[in-house]
């Protein structure tokens, strides 16, 4: 399987924020942002986050590297390595 391309991992992020936080300007969000603050998320749709990411890609993100995936950058990074 090829890694999908950054655009596509930043679409999937946006259309799992825009299940999460319909409000949310994400054309507006800055990739070194963090999502959490910066959208006001709480902990439980930030996990919403992660458990969607993990199933749309096929991956497993265990909960140590959470911490890691604050902002798009880092997890797009994050996803790319894997």
């Amino acid at each position: 399987m090829t890694a999908p391309s950054e655009t596509a991992i930043k679409e999937t992020i946006f259309k799992l924020l825009g299940n999460i936080a319909p409000e949310a300007d994400l054309e507006g969000l800055d990739d070194n942002e963090d999502i959490r603050q910066t959208l006001g998320i709480d902990s439980f749709d930030f996990l919403n986050l992660l458990i969607g990411l993990s199933e749309e890609f096929k991956i497993e993100i265990p909960e140590s590297d959470y911490g890691k995936l604050t902002s798009l950058k880092e997890m797009i990074a994050y996803i790319t390595k894997l």
